[in-house]
């Protein structure tokens, strides 16, 4: 029996290219796209698919990391795969902190794909081999510690952390209440407990937070400059 597999994009040109893909696997077989987190979520709840590749770096709402929490936290059978144009560290580890059972480059042969999805499948874990050469030389240097800004953002829930993150991109309360479907007083309430658990004043010491720790797509837009 194939597998069945949810594909989570917002550009449905990567979608396309996926598929066309694994149409030549019999081992997999596409049952669904979404092009948000939320769409993925409620996919999964009403279908139940075997595998979800996820990209990322969805734009609005929840983002790849907090949708595979949001899936493997109700689904923990659900296997996702994280598909990334980038692979620092931070992705990195928040892909595999959020339940992900594999981390692939968006860069890679379409024999490589097809080689971690296999592995998933399977039961294993897959990273591509770019990440698992760079954490794996952490790993043997000792510098696998978390800086003092990740752990404080490990303190904060994959909720607070989603807010944290719409705020350093520059949203207002209203905007975020409207992306999230909740209601603008919520948002606040979710600002003041960050702060409280942070240790900052206001939404600039929360921004630097975010952008210290490479939450923010403009951090990782500055680090791909340097």
């Amino acid at each position: 029996m194939p597998y069945d597999v949810l594909l989570v994009d917002d550009h449905k040109i990567m979608r396309d290219g996926i598929r066309a893909i694994l149409a030549r696997d019999p081992e997999f077989r596409i049952v669904g796209e979404a092009g948000s987190g939320a769409d993925a979520v409620l996919f999964v709840k009403q279908h139940r698919p075997e595998m979800v590749l996820m990209d990322v770096g969805l734009p609005a709402g929840l983002n790849g990391v907090e949708t595979t929490a949001e899936i493997v936290r109700h689904f923990p059978e659900c296997k996702v795969v994280m598909l990334s144009m980038y692979d620092d560290d931070n992705t990195v580890v928040g892909a595999v902190r959020s339940g992900a059972r594999g981390f692939i480059l968006k860069r890679v042969s379409d024999t490589d794909l097809l080689e971690g999805l296999h592995m998933v499948a399977r039961g294993g874990v897959y990273l591509s081999p770019q990440v698992s050469g760079r954490l794996l030389s952490r790993i043997q240097s000792g510098n696998l510690t978390s800086s003092p800004t990740s752990a404080a953002l490990e303190m904060l829930s994959p909720r607070e952390v989603q807010v944290l993150r719409m705020v350093a991109d520059g949203k207002t309360s209203k905007e975020i209440a409207v992306l999230l479907d909740l209601r603008e007083q919520t948002i606040r309430s979710y600002r003041k407990t960050m702060m409280k658990k942070l240790g900052v004043n206001n939404v600039a010491g929360l921004t630097q937070l975010a952008l210290s720790s490479g939450l923010t797509q403009a951090a990782r837009g500055e680090s791909a400059l340097q």
